[in-house]
């Protein structure tokens, strides 16, 4: 989904097992402010055609996003705002187009740092909570060219209690509705190197926190920003994981006033 109006151009980009529908009322009240708003579906997800098994690595799954980012005018730059998961989609078009980049705003996602693979930020996230922490999600074995993949679908327990308590009702039917198989990844990103200070260290990084969030709790949010050394600036909004769903109009309102801080026109 893009509307283009030549204003301050802002990219969504959802988390695991979601899609641009996610953003359906974050993406109407900032086109209705006059922003210009693109909201991709990763590969397979959301209504990308394509199933789990065609996706290999965490690159094939985050063409969507370089593709946006490699056709944009040469002057032009975007706030590239990445959710969950989507922090490391985020990350991944930094080291690849730091150029096109205004500023990056990870919201309550995954955040790597230039020391590790961007796996260390997920597996340090699992090694501090045991297995029954992801409740009835699924995960099984997946194979994906010659490759194996873990995949990962919520189940309605987790969904309601650590990613949708502060939802609507009817929010979550949705949530449960569209929701595909997805994965994080892991097999692939253990195996690709750090990115760099030079590039992804060099895009103006700030962090929204979710102060209710059980999927990704604030204290793991707040130790990415503490350790990494990359966010210029923190913002709290009291909301639930699914914060666009939960606080659209607070985080419509963050996210305007961030792009007319660091968005050039």
């Amino acid at each position: 989904m893009e509307i283009n109006n030549g204003s301050k151009h802002i990219i969504l980009i959802h988390g695991a097992c979601h899609g641009a529908w996610s953003w359906y009322k974050v993406t109407t009240q900032l086109q209705s402010a006059g922003y210009h708003v693109t909201v991709p579906d990763m590969a397979a997800s959301g209504r990308d055609p394509r199933q789990l098994a065609e996706v290999p690595s965490f690159r094939d799954y985050s063409q969507p996003l370089l593709d946006i980012l490699g056709s944009l005018p040469p002057e032009e730059k975007v706030i590239l705002v990445g959710h969950s998961l989507g922090g490391v989609n985020i990350a991944l078009a930094m080291e690849e187009f730091p150029e096109k980049i205004a500023a990056a705003v990870f919201l309550s996602g995954f955040m790597p740092d230039f020391d590790s693979p961007p796996s260390h930020v997920i597996d340090k996230y699992s090694e501090e909570r045991p297995l029954s922490a992801w409740m009835d999600t699924e995960f099984k074995s997946l194979s994906s060219g010659n490759k194996i993949l873990t995949s990962m679908f919520f189940g309605p327990g987790f969904m309601k209690s650590k990613l949708y308590q502060l939802c609507s009702p009817q929010d979550f039917t949705l949530g449960m509705s569209l929701i595909r198989v997805s994965s994080l990844f892991l097999e692939d990103l253990r195996l690709q190197k750090p990115f760099s200070k030079d590039r992804f260290g060099s895009v103006d990084a700030v962090y929204l926190v979710c102060s209710e969030d059980q999927g990704i709790p604030p204290e793991y949010q707040q130790s990415m920003i503490t350790s990494h050394g990359l966010v210029k600036e923190v913002k709290t909004i009291k909301a639930d994981h699914m914060v666009m769903l939960s606080a659209p109009e607070e985080l419509s309102g963050c996210l305007m006033e961030i792009a007319d801080k660091y968005a050039l026109i």
